[in-house]
């Protein structure tokens, strides 16, 4: 751990600071669906959501995942990291990702993959200096369903 930072389980009592870390990425998500997305994920042991506190604030989260496919063998997926803009460049997110590579190591995963997205260069060069390179390019597709 850097400079003071604490890293441990995200737990219910941090979701409104979760919500507005989340809004800083421009991920507007009103606090019943995420209380249910947090319900949803916590209650998969195959998920993970670390948050990282400093003084009793909290300054970031890191939620990783182990996504089983046939083509390719078990990895661990960082879905989401945000770091609180005040806080960038401190350690927080260098923090958060070394705990969440040592829960992917500990259950045998030998890699991590994750997403950036293109537009976010100074993210891309955050990873760069951690060690990850780029494996692939590919759009992401969504299709809407009615779901009435």
């Amino acid at each position: 751990m850097k400079c003071g930072v604490i890293v441990r389980a995200m737990d219910a009592a941090d979701l409104d600071v979760v919500r507005s870390l989340m809004a800083q990425l421009d991920y507007d998500i009103t606090a019943d669906d995420l209380a249910a997305r947090f319900a949803a994920v916590t209650g998969d042991a195959d998920h993970a959501i670390l948050v990282a506190e400093q003084g009793g604030l909290l300054l970031g989260l890191v939620h990783v995942f182990a996504r089983a496919a046939l083509e390719k063998p078990v990895e661990a997926v960082i879905q989401s990291l945000v770091v609180d803009a005040r806080a960038r460049g401190a350690g927080v997110g260098r923090a958060l990702m070394d705990r969440a590579e040592g829960w992917a190591r500990a259950r045998g995963l030998a890699s991590v993959a994750l997403y950036t997205n293109v537009t976010r260069a100074d993210a891309q060069a955050f990873y760069a200096r951690l060690g990850y390179g780029e494996a692939a390019q590919s759009a992401l597709l969504r299709k809407t369903l009615d779901t009435t």
